[in-house]
């Protein structure tokens, strides 16, 4: 059974920087794409926002809101991929999920809601 891992959440003050680890297990396909999507406190239902997706081929994508502020990077050796956050944001306060499904080229990862699995998230809230 696929799991995914989260962790890495914490409280931190506006400006400061967090990395986030997504570990997965028994994901045995070779062609994946795995993303990170956030969802902020508020009224429910809202859909998760896309932030950052990465690929078997290692390509990079970032939503407008995080780019030049987040790296997402993985280590395939660990099974691991990371989401360093720098010069956070009292507005990137949210419930932060991985994702992973097969790499198609049906559906853009940073809109893309029905992923196959999902992690159980990590909270990131940033104070001003």
């Amino acid at each position: 059974q696929v799991k995914l891992v989260e962790t890495g959440g914490e409280s931190v003050q506006s400006g400061g920087s967090l990395r986030l680890s997504c570990t997965v297990s028994e994901y045995t396909s070779d062609s994946y794409c795995m993303a990170w999507l956030r969802k902020p406190p508020g009224q429910v239902p809202r859909r998760p926002e896309g932030v950052a997706a990465i690929d078997s081929d290692g390509i990079a994508q970032y939503a407008l809101s995080v780019k030049g502020r987040f790296t997402i990077s993985q280590d395939s050796a660990k099974n691991t991929i990371y989401l360093q956050m720098n010069s956070l944001e009292p507005e990137d306060t949210a419930m932060y999920y991985c994702a992973a499904d097969l790499l198609r080229s049906d559906y853009d990862p940073l809109y893309f809601e029905s992923w196959q699995y999902w992690g159980q998230g990590t909270q990131v809230t940033v104070s001003s």
